[in-house]
């Protein structure tokens, strides 16, 4: 099944949970540690209902004033739509609006991991294809099409039982990511 499948399959959870994997693999832009998103990870976790849901919020609103950044004028594009995400993310855990910030977050990341790739062409500007497989991608792009993609596999097939497995594909990605940024710091110094 496609990304895009994935997405428009997706339960509440399962939406969450994907824009919020994206988010967290590009916190090393936003110079977040690795413990930044877990307040919004544990809401996810928790299964009390209405009060998740206030829980997701009174989380996003902490970790907003933990990654909050400078204006984002003159700041690297990467980053921009990565403080785009982070400012995006819905107040409510559920509803039209998470479906749209996952869909948004998997277009943002994988731009995001075009723009840092060093194997990527020299025109990145192009939307990553996320209806088919990863023949013809770099290989930063291809990983974090299939990172998304087991993302949403693990909350399909495990439900709340997916969170720690998919939290790991994210993790696994952050350090990927956290690498890249760093070797780019030091090419830039």
């Amino acid at each position: 099944m496609s990304l895009v499948e994935l997405i428009a399959r997706a339960d509440a959870r399962g939406l969450a949970a994907s824009g919020l994997a994206c988010l967290d693999r590009c916190v090393p832009l936003l110079d977040g540690d690795d413990e930044a998103l877990r307040p919004l990870w544990a809401t996810l976790a928790d299964d009390t209902g209405a009060e998740a849901g206030s829980d997701w919020a009174a989380s996003l609103a902490q970790v907003r004033d933990k990654l909050a950044g400078p204006d984002a004028t003159g700041e690297d594009e990467a980053v921009v739509l990565a403080r785009r995400m982070l400012e995006a993310a819905p107040a409510e855990c559920s509803g039209p609006a998470m479906r749209t910030w996952a869909d948004a977050c998997s277009v943002a990341s994988l731009r995001i991991h075009r723009l840092l790739d060093p194997a990527a062409d020299t025109a990145p500007e192009a939307d990553v294809p996320r209806d088919g497989g990863t023949r013809g991608l770099p290989p930063l792009v291809a990983a974090e099409l299939r990172r998304q993609a087991g993302v949403l596999e693990l909350l399909a097939e495990r439900g709340a039982a997916g969170l720690r497995p998919a939290l790991e594909v994210s993790t696994e990605g952050r350090r990927v990511l956290r690498a890249v940024v760093s070797r780019r710091a030091r090419g830039r110094g």
